[in-house]
């Protein structure tokens, strides 16, 4: 079963009290941080970190809660709030030596990028956010009949207890609704990496519903303060997106132009998972981001 990226070598990094990342290092030059989405691990990076790492150091870890990561319990809003595993982003770089690097995140890893690149302007060179919206501007746009495609940010939103009970019963359905509806197919996403990605959500639903119910709470709170006090993205940003705005009625790069001072947006002719459709649209964008 394919559970690592050949070629690159594996560690566990502690990153705060009781938490260390599961984390593949490759490659050597300027350091580049990539983030994982869910439901998935780093693996749905292997494409793309292989090519990257031609040229750079390339490092990709398991978020807290997800993967072969430690997955500390919900002891309050702040365990699983972006601004917490950003700051793991940040103490994983640095104890591989590096105090500045670039960053791209995808789905929940791309929140948890924003969210580093706001916290630590001075840390994150250049920034890149896979087919997501940032918190704040998510919740704005979703509503009416519309906000079906988004169920599970609604059901793990819910306070601790139903929502991880529901989705321990029927783990694999659940998590492989995801990756099929979104899906990327068999041909992208084989067999076997499908069943670790099954396998490492099962393992973690405490985890991972925390991840959400922050989105819904502590999360929206922080963005919305940052949009009050006029806090944007000062770095690079590159964005690319399916095509969602002519489907739910907005404009993705207006809402993304209302956070980043210099931003590229692009819309790319794949599905959600398109690190593993298009991972060589994917390596052009960051190359292209890396080199402003």
């Amino acid at each position: 079963m394919t559970t690592t990226i050949p070629g690159f070598d594996y560690r566990r990094v502690t990153v705060a009290d009781g938490v260390a990342l599961n984390v593949a290092v490759g490659g050597t030059g300027s350091p580049v941080v990539l983030l994982h989405g869910f439901p998935q691990t780093h693996l749905m990076w292997r494409h793309v970190a292989a090519d990257l790492a031609a040229g750079h150091t390339v490092i990709v870890p398991d978020l807290r809660g997800y993967g072969d990561s430690d997955k500390p319990a919900e002891a309050g809003e702040h365990t699983y709030a972006k601004r917490t595993m950003a700051a793991d982003v940040v103490e994983l770089a640095r104890r591989l030596g590096h105090e500045r690097f670039a960053l791209a995140g995808h789905d929940r890893g791309a929140l948890v990028a924003v969210r580093a690149g706001l916290d630590h302007p001075d840390t994150v060179t250049h920034l890149a956010s896979l087919d997501v919206l940032p918190t704040l501007d998510m919740w704005e746009i979703l509503g009416g009949a519309d906000a079906a495609v988004a169920f599970h940010l609604y059901l793990m939103a819910q306070p601790p207890g139903l929502p991880e009970r529901m989705i321990e019963v029927s783990a694999d359905d659940f998590f492989g609704f995801f990756l099929d509806a979104w899906g990327a197919g068999e041909e992208a996403m084989p067999p076997d990496v499908r069943a670790e990605y099954l396998r490492a959500s099962r393992e973690a639903v405490p985890s991972i519903v925390a991840d959400y119910r922050a989105t819904a709470g502590v999360d929206l709170r922080h963005d919305r303060e940052d949009r009050a006090a006029g806090r944007r993205l000062t770095m690079p940003v590159s964005v690319v997106q399916q095509d969602w705005g002519s489907v739910l009625g907005y404009d993705a790069k207006a809402l993304w132009s209302a956070w980043a001072t210099d931003l590229d947006h692009r819309t790319l002719a794949a599905g959600h998972f398109m690190a593993e459709e298009a991972p060589q649209e994917i390596v052009t964008v960051l190359r292209d981001l890396l080199a402003r």
